[in-house]
């Protein structure tokens, strides 16, 4: 039975997730969502009600789970060669996060200069143990991205006890209602929209 997966993007980078070349991916932070989900499962992302940011209510992007791999996985399939990230690129380039990879099983882990490394590139131990405690990616080649500019959750999407699929504050949610699933999936369906369609929030302040 497919579940829904649902939390707050606090920071709306392009990072993580990551909604670019075609496949939504999580591969890095949320290690609680990449251990638990499923393949079927949504994953549902939230504005942020920081008092910087006022996108709470309105949905950043809801991925379905079509695919799950290691780091080691990610890293060699030529699927996501374009998510490997380069700092010096566009900010499409920069914020890749394909970044973990290892001479062997059992070698240390190494990190590819991302927004998860020291700001001189070098490897950063507080994300590199915390991201890699769960060697586990979520992709999604069905998925709906807005970013910064996503609509707003409607009111009736609520399970039966009443808490409302949008998150909001900290942590995660998880639901298992079936009923709940079903309209989410003929909320995201009656877009008729699907893959990237806006840019993430981080970058509409740049633009201010």
């Amino acid at each position: 039975m497919a579940r829904i997966h649902s939390y707050v993007v606090r920071y709306d980078s392009g990072f993580a997730p990551n909604p670019f070349y075609g496949y939504c991916t999580l591969a890095t932070c949320k290690p609680n969502i990449r251990k638990g989900a499923d393949i079927g499962d949504w994953v549902v992302g939230s504005g942020s009600n920081d008092r910087n940011v006022r996108r709470g209510g309105h949905l950043v992007y809801a991925m379905r789970v079509t695919e799950t791999m290691t780091f080691d996985e990610y890293g060699v399939d030529p699927r996501f060669e374009s998510k490997k990230p380069y700092r010096n690129g566009s900010r499409k380039q920069s914020c890749g996060d394909n970044i973990y990879f290892r001479a062997t099983p059992a070698a240390a882990w190494k990190q590819r200069d991302s927004f998860h490394s020291r700001p001189d590139g070098s490897l950063n131990p507080d994300h590199v143990t915390r991201d890699t405690s769960v060697n586990r990616v979520l992709v999604s080649n069905d998925f709906v991205y807005f970013g910064g500019e996503g609509p707003e959750f409607p009111e009736e999407l609520k399970d039966q006890q009443g808490r409302p699929l949008c998150k909001a504050g900290i942590g995660l949610t998880t639901f298992k209602d079936p009923k709940l699933v079903q309209n989410l999936e003929i909320w995201i369906r009656g877009l008729a929209l699907s893959g990237y369609q806006g840019a993430p929030f981080e970058w509409l302040t740049l633009r201010r």
